[in-house]
């Protein structure tokens, strides 16, 4: 199979031909159909994160180095099972998304159910080979989770994007949908979390971007109230008022605009990994008080609600553009260069 392959830092996509996968024991084999592009994508291209300071987390230095397939928003459709998976020949042919976000299996946060915060992880997309495959081998059919009913290039968004927002949106606590919201970024997540928001019942959503564009489709997609960050009178009419902010753009101006804002109680859940850093006055967190939680992805159970809330038609969708896999370089360009509405997906060329 001819499968898009990251062979160095830096460098575009190639294509490899390498063996199509044959399962073995509890393992299945999906042919993807759909895979969602993200910043994640374009970050591990790059190889490395920017902690500010002049500092940097570079990924070869934590063992992870090329050749790497890309891709963790996986859709597509059982086409062989092991000997040993727990699930059924009548399954064959059906569509399904991936939970990417694979453990070890075995220590704490895998046996809590927290394998995304796994410290030897073998994600899709990353440690294993992602959705830039024609197949792909995933370990265990508890892995997939159907599909059927949801648009297939939407549903592999809800692997990561979705996920993200889903998860960023429960740190909150159960009382958030009675307070005042704020969403830093109207891309991709912020467009997520948006309709996720409004799913969970919030009623004040405040949305902040730099894009006039984005800040349309914000407010076309029901926001309360969407501003320009740089708008200081739009800013100064939220302080202090907004119990929860969830910044899905995670550089030095957006937090500190996330943790300005807050009310008493406040809660900042910082998402985005643009990089960067900031300096904080210790006291007025105490005295306020506010949290400042990080949130990576979301747990398996969570990809089940979000599926779950999906198909209930709850969950309003959101943009979706489609290229072709053999687009796959022109598609991490654009995302890295902020040239895209909503999700940018690829499909298989078939």
């Amino acid at each position: 199979m001819r499968n898009h392959t990251l062979t160095a830092y830096g460098a575009p996509v190639e294509i490899v031909c390498q063996e199509e996968p044959t399962p073995s024991g509890k393992e299945v084999v999906i042919e993807v159909t759909r895979c969602g592009v993200c910043h994640t994508d374009v970050s591990i291209q790059k190889g490395y994160y920017d902690l500010g300071g002049g500092k940097r987390y570079e990924m070869a230095e934590r063992g992870l180095k090329p050749p790497i397939v890309l891709g963790h928003e996986i859709a597509g459709r059982l086409i062989a099972r092991g000997p040993d998976a727990q699930i059924g020949d009548d399954q064959i042919g059906r569509s399904f998304v991936v939970y990417p976000w694979i453990g070890c299996g075995i220590c704490v946060n895998c046996a809590a159910g927290l394998e995304h915060m796994c410290l030897k992880p073998r994600f899709h997309g990353l440690q294993r080979p992602g959705g830039q495959a024609e197949r792909i081998l995933v370990p265990d059919a508890r892995y997939l989770i159907d599909i059927e009913g949801i648009d297939p290039g939407l549903a592999a968004t809800y692997a990561c994007s979705g996920l993200t927002s889903f998860s960023a949106l429960r740190k909150l606590g159960p009382a958030a949908p009675a307070a005042p919201l704020l969403l830093i970024g109207a891309g991709g997540l912020g467009q997520s979390a948006l309709a996720i928001a409004r799913a969970f019942g919030f009623q004040r959503i405040v949305v902040a971007d730099i894009s006039p564009e984005k800040r349309s489709i914000a407010a076309q997609a029901g926001a309360h109230l969407v501003i320009d960050p740089a708008d200081a009178n739009a800013i100064a009419g939220i302080t202090g008022t907004i119990a929860g902010a969830v910044d899905f753009v995670g550089n030095a101006s957006s937090a500190a605009l996330g943790m300005q804002v807050l009310a008493r109680g406040g809660v900042y859940v910082v998402v985005g990994l643009l990089g960067g850093e900031v300096t904080l006055s210790l006291a007025p967190i105490t005295l306020r008080p506010v949290s400042i939680i990080g949130s990576l992805t979301g747990s398996l159970a969570e990809l089940h609600e979000l599926i779950g809330l999906a198909k209930t038609g709850k969950l309003p969708p959101f943009e979706i553009e489609t290229l072709r896999r053999d687009q796959t370089n022109e598609a991490l360009d654009r995302v890295r260069n902020g040239q895209v509405r909503g999700r940018l997906v690829l499909a298989s060329n078939d």
